[in-house]
């Protein structure tokens, strides 16, 4: 039996976060925004991550605002030789980075399917191709991929994004087989309904932001929808050496909407 790994508190710890502009990235970044920390912040958005990166080096975080789109690969192996060079490698990634979309199969239009995939599934794979061989030289390394409740059930008029999480699901399964011996952690979390821009967006159906937060409210058990910092604080969790018998785990946070049948 081989006795559990014994790590020295890493400090500081390294960590690659996408979609960090906004919403949950941006909660995640201040979650691990600690003294010492250092924060490679990726996104599509200059400003947003400029301004997350002025949040984290607020409270004592090196905090890196990385332009840049997670299905780049020339983009992500510049970044990539970025941190090796400056950094020496990384202690954690968070694929956080995606796009929603409702339709059908047969209201989504080819393209929409494409990028929902690209964004949601094909960029987690880019993004941990980059890092990996960083990761590799981390201490106690972890990965996160934020997928969703909808990829362990489905929502009537979202199949390009049930799709696309519930790939993200299993990809985190069979990454957590391949990587566990190289000490490379690998799990999920699958949050429900969370206050961030990305849900209040207009789903093109005429249905009001408020309108739309007090029903998605209804379908969870607990009676309301989550703030970021919720999913926020268990990404830092499954991050953490403290977790280190943890991989391949799928972690709902979403207030028991896939739990069972609600009464």
């Amino acid at each position: 039996m081989n006795p559990p790994p014994q790590h020295d508190a890493p400090a500081p710890r390294r960590t690659l976060i996408t979609g960090a502009g906004q919403g949950i990235g941006r909660a995640i970044a201040l979650e691990l925004a600690v003294p010492g920390a250092r924060l490679a912040l990726y996104g599509r958005r200059p400003d947003t991550l400029d301004e997350t990166a002025a949040l984290c080096r607020a409270r004592g975080a090196e905090a890196l605002a990385l332009p840049g789109d997670v299905t780049d690969e020339r983009r992500l192996a510049s970044v990539a030789a970025s941190l090796q060079a400056g950094w020496g490698g990384l202690d954690g990634l968070v694929n956080n980075a995606g796009v929603a979309h409702f339709g059908t199969v047969e209201t989504t239009l080819p393209e929409d399917w494409r990028h929902v995939l690209e964004v949601n599934l094909t960029g987690p794979f880019l993004v941990s191709r980059a890092a990996l061989p960083l990761l590799r030289r981390g201490v106690a390394p972890a990965i996160v991929h934020v997928a969703s409740n909808l990829g362990l059930v489905a929502l009537k008029n979202a199949a390009a994004y049930c799709a696309a999480k519930a790939g993200l699901v299993n990809l985190t399964r069979a990454m957590a087989l391949d990587h566990a011996g190289e000490g490379i952690r690998v799990n999920a979390v699958c949050p429900g309904a969370v206050a961030t821009p990305m849900l209040l967006a207009d789903r093109g159906d005429g249905t009001g932001a408020r309108e739309l937060v007090e029903e998605l409210a209804r379908a969870h058990p607990v009676g309301r929808i989550a703030e970021p910092g919720e999913v926020a604080a268990a990404v830092a969790f499954l991050l953490s050496p403290a977790c280190q018998f943890a991989t391949g785990a799928v972690l709902a946070i979403d207030g028991g909407s896939t739990a069972g049948f609600a009464r």
